[in-house]
């Protein structure tokens, strides 16, 4: 028997788990045949980290921790995101353990197929990495300039490299930039803190045209004030959004499970609301959540709760709108 090791996914891949049990889609075929709504990507990479390794297993993580039935139904925005769009998995980009290059190659790949079936690619990271590869494809899909980044984070993510690795996690917005996927006035930064980056990659940033609300911006105008500059300044330069989560946005007390922790972070209530908001007021194309590092997140998995969560919230919101409804001052 010839065992072709080429083909054959890594054991750290979700196989045939689905995320909320949703239908999985095998092929490019199957994909177009489906006429999706929004697609559930795995990108299990983490390859790229700087400090604690584990989110190659993120993407199985958040799939097992979204154990609600497919009638879930969202109690604020009165609507069952699973029976008003067509989701469907398309299981995990192809992963080569240890080479970046070709992982990424294989993250941008499936993304650029879920957008050219006309669908949402919903990304489950993995490292920050994944960012650039992904993004890339929307970006290119939908023409030059059009998509922004709305970036939720304790890091900014614009290193140019790390111990001369350009593919680091903590490069991709920096990567985006520089090979013209994404201009940087399009992106747009929230819940950064803590101690990097240094005042170098502070002065490119503001060159670049880059705009950011640190934490204690948010602490002391609150996430609603916050995110109405943060439309706004977006609006000025994209059409569409691409929402990129890092899970270290959440203080370490509510998601101990990631690489990175950076104490002072947002509580999940802060997070969901934001998103869902985002959701129901922009066009949005593309969305992940990244950084979830199962090893760290205890017996709880509260990490992979939260960040399935986010997920949620924006299927719960795309639903939404896709029902009709005008979006009217978000609560809870």
């Amino acid at each position: 028997m010839v065992y072709d090791r080429m083909s054959d996914q890594p054991a750290f891949t979700s196989g045939g788990e689905t995320y909320l049990r949703v239908p999985r889609i095998e092929s490019v075929d199957q994909l177009r045949a489906e006429r999706p709504d929004v697609v559930i990507v795995g990108a299990p990479v983490d390859w790229a980290t700087t400090h604690r390794p584990g989110a190659r297993f993120g993407p199985r993580a958040i799939r097992a921790a979204s154990n609600l039935r497919r009638g879930a139904y969202h109690l604020g925005l009165e609507v069952y995101p699973l029976k008003t769009l067509r989701v469907f998995d398309y299981g995990d980009a192809e992963m080569a353990p240890g080479d970046i290059e070709r992982s990424h190659a294989g993250v941008k790949r499936k993304v650029r197929e879920v957008v050219d079936a006309g669908a949402i690619p919903v990304v489950l990271g993995g490292d920050h990495s994944i960012t650039y590869p992904s993004a890339s494809a929307v970006a290119e899909a939908r023409g030059p300039g059009s998509v922004g980044v709305i970036h939720f984070d304790a890091h900014a993510d614009t290193a140019d490299e790390a111990w001369g690795v350009a593919l680091s996690h903590g490069t991709p917005m920096r990567r985006l930039i520089t090979s013209g996927a994404v201009p940087g006035p399009n992106f747009v930064q929230i819940g950064l803190r803590g101690y990097w980056p240094p005042d170098d990659v502070w002065r490119w940033m503001r060159e670049q045209g880059m705009r950011w609300h640190l934490m204690e911006e948010v602490e002391r105008e609150g996430i609603d004030r916050v995110l109405d500059l943060a439309l706004e300044e977006l609006r000025e330069h994209a059409r569409f959004v691409y929402l990129s989560v890092d899970v270290d946005v959440l203080d370490p007390g509510f998601a101990p499970g990631t690489g990175t922790p950076e104490p002072g972070g947002f509580a999940p209530r802060e997070l969901l609301r934001a998103v869902r908001r985002i959701a129901l007021e922009t066009e949005l194309v593309a969305m992940d959540v990244v950084e979830v590092a199962p090893p760290y997140d205890g017996p709880a998995g509260v990490t992979a709760e939260v960040a399935h969560r986010v997920v949620l919230e924006v299927l719960s919101a795309l639903a939404h709108r896709r029902a009709g409804r005008t979006p009217g001052p978000v609560t809870g």
